[in-house]
């Protein structure tokens, strides 16, 4: 990604120098200084052993090459140095196990030898990796094995559901127990679900209990006994019977039973006003009636109550099915008061919960969360910690990088080999890892011109408006590289309109020969993926070519 620009209109310089360097280094390093191999051709995953002898005066140090510094050939095995003495000098011979895995006719890079403070490079050499020819005639084929089934790795997904379920379950709980449970009846509440006529002679039994008489509270008995028979004449013959005078009760009395429309005696009548007229001088005039009145009084009233039971007619067809009707409205009218309730304590505990998280984290935290992110699903996600590349960048990401074949400049054909890893999440986030192989070390290698090279591919792209920021960076296990940083405008995958993003650009140099560089870019105002970049950034890690 950008390298097919990163030496362009000096990389022949580069080789034209180098071509005179060698050709000046053999003269003075010939004698000193030999590479060989054991074999120029090789099948795919052999190994070559690769010589360095080195002769030289016995005070002087040597230091000879260490890691992965024959790219594009991989180094399996670094074996001990012999020395032979021969008179006053000394041959150093140094021994290495090389492989490769792709065929295909590679070269091996000059090595550098330090003896004491000078230094010496080896010649290149070449080596050809043939395929591997299998003969079908005498090698068996085999049916393809079936798939291995993998066991999956449980996940705590049990626990959030549980975090979930567990404030659901006590609500619930809560709104059953004291909303829908149907509770156990209170002793007002039986009675009044009593039959008028049975509430009546429950309500006579209870006078009977109380003390009125033995404390001679004549006003609240009459007041009492009077209550009795005024409701029970509401709830079965007049409707405004308990808010008429006496007067007007037996009135309506005495034309109810001219109409016909209730069987009652005059004797009932006169009997009713002789007790209300009695109440009302006790009430009003302070009059003071004997207690074996009163306990008469009461006598009556409890047969005259009887009396009116046996003269209402019995109720229709008609009117038993709008009582039915009307006990069926009160239980829709109790339902619909219970639903009404719920749904308002639902709704005040989801605001409060809302604003509580709210406060606590943010709304914009609380609402995406509620509505989804994609950025905030990609940093609380699971994330993996893997390396990439050659030699390989650790590097912890919220996904798991694809391999990307990136097309080489022909030009550049069999100069350099380039591997790039990344993820994209349209519009919002991409992230690219590569590393770029040069078939041969370079005196100097620019890192300045690899960044340059970058940021044009970025502008090749669509990007506009780009602002940099370079500053030192190092990782962990003391990586250094340059840091370009900085804001941009990207087009929107598909669109015409452009997106106000940032980002990143890690850039590492080995052995001037190895280029490793970490993109990142993202949208502006994202605070998720300006965490995800943090985190992303300080997991990387490059494990030195000499190592």
């Amino acid at each position: 990604m950008g390298l097919g620009s990163l030496h362009t209109g000096h990389r022949s310089l580069v080789f034209g120098l180098w071509s005179f360097f060698f050709f000046l280094f053999s003269f003075t390093s010939f004698s000193q200084v030999k590479s060989s191999i054991d074999s120029t051709k090789i099948k795919i995953g052999e190994q070559i052993i690769y010589k360095i002898e080195v002769e030289t005066n016995p005070g002087n140090l040597v230091v000879f090459p260490e890691g992965q510094t024959f790219m594009p050939m991989e180094m399996i095995d670094s074996y001990p140095i012999d020395t032979i003495k021969n008179k006053d000098k000394y041959n150093l011979i140094k021994k290495y196990g090389l492989t490769q895995f792709d065929s295909g006719t590679y070269t091996i890079p000059r090595q550098k030898i330090i003896i004491s403070d000078k230094t010496f490079l080896t010649d290149s050499l070449k080596v050809e990796v043939n395929t591997i020819v299998v003969d079908t005639l005498k090698q068996g084929l085999y049916d393809i094995k079936p798939i291995i089934e993998v066991k999956e790795i449980g996940s705590d997904w049990w626990k959030y559901l549980l975090y979930i379920l567990l404030p659901l379950a006590i609500v619930g709980g809560l709104l059953y127990w004291f909303i829908w449970r149907k509770k156990p009846l209170t002793e007002a509440e039986q009675i009044a679900l009593l039959p008028p006529y049975d509430r009546a002679k429950l309500a006579l039994k209870k006078l009977d209990e109380s003390n009125y008489l033995e404390n001679e509270a004549i006003k609240d008995y009459y007041s009492e006994l009077t209550f009795i028979i005024r409701r029970y004449l509401d709830e079965k013959v007049y409707d405004r019977a308990l808010e008429s005078t006496t007067d007007e009760l037996i009135n309506r009395l005495n034309l109810l039973k001219e109409g016909n429309q209730i069987d009652i005696s005059k004797e009932d009548i006169r009997n009713l006003e002789s007790i209300l007229k009695r109440a009302d001088l006790v009430k009003f005039a302070k009059s003071a009636p004997d207690i074996e009145l009163a306990k008469m009084d009461r006598n009556t009233i409890d047969m005259e109550i009887d009396h009116v039971k046996e003269a209402l007619p019995e109720p229709t067809e008609e009117e038993k099915l709008l009582d039915a009707k009307y006990k069926e409205e009160l239980e829709r009218k109790a339902k619909r008061k219970k639903m009404i309730v719920t749904v308002a304590i639902c709704v005040f505990l989801l605001f409060a919960t809302i604003t509580g998280f709210s406060i606590k984290y943010g709304f914009s935290y609380v609402k995406d969360t509620i509505i989804g992110h994609d950025t905030k699903e990609l940093l609380e996600g699971d994330w993996v910690t893997s390396e990439y590349g050659f030699p390989p960048i650790t590097i912890s990401t919220p996904e798991v990088l694809k391999r990307f074949e990136v097309k080489i400049p022909d030009d550049y054909q069999g100069k350099m080999k380039l591997t790039t890893f990344g993820f994209e999440k349209r519009g919002q986030f991409t992230l690219l890892v590569s590393t770029s192989t040069l078939a041969q070390a370079q005196d100097s290698l620019d890192i300045n011109k690899a960044i340059e090279g970058n940021l044009k591919t970025l502008e090749s792209q669509g990007a506009r408006n780009i602002l940099t920021h370079n500053e030192k960076f190092s990782t962990p296990n003391g990586a250094d590289g340059v840091k370009t940083s900085g804001t941009l405008q990207y087009p929107l995958p598909g669109t015409q309109n452009f997106i106000d993003g940032k980002y990143v650009l890690l850039s590492f140099v080995a052995n001037n020969q190895i280029i490793q560089q970490v993109t990142i870019s993202w949208r502006q105002n994202d605070v998720y993926a300006d965490e995800m970049v943090e985190r992303i950034l300080n997991s990387v890690e490059l494990k030195k070519a000499e190592e």
